[in-house]
């Protein structure tokens, strides 16, 4: 099995109490989403980041990774993609959380692109549900096996999901669709619609997705006063 690894951002304070694993997108790699965390960092200032790199390389973006190939010829793939790439990610996972001494109610899933599919599949089949999970630009893979995905008396993680309204790579109805099929599901989620953004991350997205992580942490939020107050 590929080892999984890539950069890393320590808490703040030193005192690590929470965890956040970014999921990059398809032909990128951990480098592309690292820069987020230190935007967040003042809301979660005891919490690590770590964006670590797809264990594959892409073969449509020399250089870049991918959590599992897209040729987009087979409609199973991205079922079967995520499925596969389950298993290395979930030990990657339950290894950091073990080094760091905390457990899945301290950790957040945040995917972009294909790394929102593999948060999603991940992140709503583990054992103990992770505190949020939080998907830009992505799509629920395998709708009609949610049923089977949460672990039985297991409380599903909270979810958002952000998507530009003029993504051109996962087209915007994909956002309505996963959110339908997780309310069909009795999966509570919410979402934020960008508008005039394209298939990437606008600065009204990474607010919301701070502030969002920030309280399924259940952390007390130190806003300033507005000026003349």
């Amino acid at each position: 099995m590929a080892l999984i690894d890539g950069p890393r951002l320590a808490a703040k304070s030193r005192t690590t109490k929470q965890l956040v694993v970014f999921l990059h997108g398809y032909g990128a790699d951990g480098t592309d989403l690292i820069a987020i965390a230190k935007q967040w960092q003042g809301f979660m200032p005891d919490t690590a980041f770590l964006s670590p790199n797809a264990p594959e390389p892409c073969v449509q973006a020399p250089g870049g990774r991918q959590w599992f190939p897209l040729t987009m010829r087979d409609q199973n793939e991205r079922w079967a993609g995520v499925n596969k790439a389950a298993p290395g990610f979930n030990a990657f996972l339950d290894a950091e959380l073990d080094k760091l001494g905390l457990d899945d109610s301290k950790l957040a899933l945040v995917g972009f692109s294909q790394g929102t599919m593999l948060a999603l599949h991940v992140g709503l089949r583990r054992s103990r549900p992770p505190a949020a999970i939080l998907g830009y630009s992505g799509q629920l893979v395998g709708p009609e096996h949610l049923a089977e995905a949460r672990p039985p008396g297991a409380k599903p993680s909270p979810i958002l999901l952000v998507h530009g309204s003029d993504d051109d790579v996962i087209p915007l109805e994909s956002l309505f669709d996963s959110a339908e099929a997780l309310a069909q599901a009795k999966i509570p989620s919410q979402w934020h619609l960008s508008i005039g953004l394209g298939h990437g991350i606008d600065g009204a997205g990474l607010m919301h997705g701070g502030l969002f992580l920030a309280q399924c942490f259940k952390l007390k939020l130190k806003l300033s006063p507005a000026p003349g107050s």
